[in-house]
């Protein structure tokens, strides 16, 4: 909370004593000159338990606004509230959904103060965030959200530095039927939520100096109160290019997790890397993907992909499921899409994974996307269906229709 302050104070000082660039010139203007936007969400999710019975729906409305100020001397201020509810959610969809879709109410998401100089933007409260091991996932009616400090510059020449710290984090709901709120305890995406005693720090690096070849290394620390701490790394390399009407694209990554005084077990750490290949011609996509997670028992017993459900980046993960993070367990991936226009596509994917008990699981994915235009420009609707087989059960169906404005 200390860094937290000093911060606040920094970008108080820095941004009057700064006169480089003031789009609005007097604080009056900068909140008249703010900008309003906004979604409109309507959500239908349908699923079955682990045995393939007990089908549960849940219908749910929701909102979202965001207000924006202008620039004073490069300082600014935004901030996004989200609302939703399920009018017509039973006690058995309550229950099937408490974790991540039924939490009705409202919450301020978004609450902070910015300032930029240069090409360095520092950005301090409230905040969605987006970086490989801090990441607020959006796949929910209620996007995640984080506390905390997070500073971008990009001084050096196609490379873009991260730094940032989180001090509590929004979950998607609260288990309990209402809508998440800011608390200490952590989602970490394919492994159990985390409490931390003293936040948590990232850092990133991300370089794009030889044509069409992306590197991305990201690190972060954070203080968990069971094991004393958890390092975190991730590592990518993406290439994309052309050839005539054909696109390609090769990729490697890695993630890795290090238990300080994790007591008990007897390897304190865990990697999984992965490997993809893909091929796109006039509209049609695919790729192939395989990943493996080491045989290592460790606290969680799973790779934690980072901090918030939006850090889960192995390239073998299905539509909704993970299974490629769990210890000793090969994944293998295949996707293939089609855009029928700039505005409609539809696609389908395979996953296998063979896990470390000796049973394997399958799923099978279908999804489909369509954005409108003229009267209806803004408005999307989506439908995303994913079946487990082999010795995992079950299905899953969701149709979501959003209106930006």
């Amino acid at each position: 909370m200390r860094l937290a302050k000093l911060s606040l104070v920094a970008i108080v000082v820095a941004g009057l004593a700064s006169s480089a660039f003031a789009a609005s010139t007097t604080l009056e203007d900068a909140f008249k000159n703010g900008k309003v936007s906004g979604e409109l969400r309507a959500y239908y999710f349908s699923k079955t338990d682990s045995a393939g019975n007990n089908r549960e729906d849940l219908f749910t409305t929701g909102i979202l606004l965001n207000y924006k100020t202008d620039t004073f001397y490069g300082l600014g201020a935004n901030f996004t509230a989200q609302g939703n509810a399920s009018p017509f959610a039973t006690d058995a969809d309550k229950v099937r959904f408490n974790s991540d879709e039924y939490g009705t109410g409202a919450v301020l998401s978004e609450a902070y103060l910015s300032y930029t100089l240069g090409k360095t933007t520092a950005q301090i409260g409230r905040m969605f965030i987006d970086t490989p091991l801090v990441s607020s996932s959006g796949s929910r009616m209620t996007k995640e959200a984080f506390e905390g400090v997070t500073v971008v510059n990009t001084d050096l020449p196609n490379t873009t530095l991260i730094a940032g710290y989180v001090q509590k984090f929004q979950s998607r709901t609260d288990g309990k039927g209402n809508v998440g709120k800011f608390t200490k305890s952590f989602a970490t995406g394919s492994a159990d939520a985390v409490d931390l005693d003293n936040g948590a720090y990232t850092l990133v690096v991300i370089n794009k100096s030889i044509p069409g070849l992306t590197l991305t290394g990201a690190y972060a620390y954070a203080d968990v109160e069971d094991v004393d701490g958890i390092h975190l790394g991730y590592v990518e390399a993406l290439y994309t290019g052309k050839a005539g009407d054909f696109g390609y694209t090769l990729a490697a990554q890695d993630y890795y997790n290090s238990f300080k005084n994790a007591a008990g077990f007897a390897d304190d750490s865990i990697n999984a890397y992965g490997l993809k290949a893909g091929l796109s011609f006039k509209g049609l996509n695919g790729y192939v993907a395989y990943s493996k997670t080491s045989n290592d028992d460790v606290a969680s017993g799973n790779i934690i992909s980072g901090l918030g459900n939006g850090a889960d980046l192995l390239y073998t993960d299905p539509v909704f499921s993970t299974p490629g993070y769990q210890k000793n367990t090969d994944t293998y991936a295949v996707d293939l899409n089609y855009d029928i226009t700039a505005a409609a596509n539809v696609g389908a994917r395979y996953v296998e994974s063979d896990f470390n008990d000796n049973t394997k699981g399958s799923y099978t994915s279908l999804y489909a996307s369509y954005k409108f235009d003229g009267a209806l420009k803004n408005f999307k609707l989506g439908a995303e269906f994913e079946s487990k087989g082999k010795d995992k059960d079950g299905d899953q169906l969701r149709f979501k229709a959003n209106y930006k404005f």
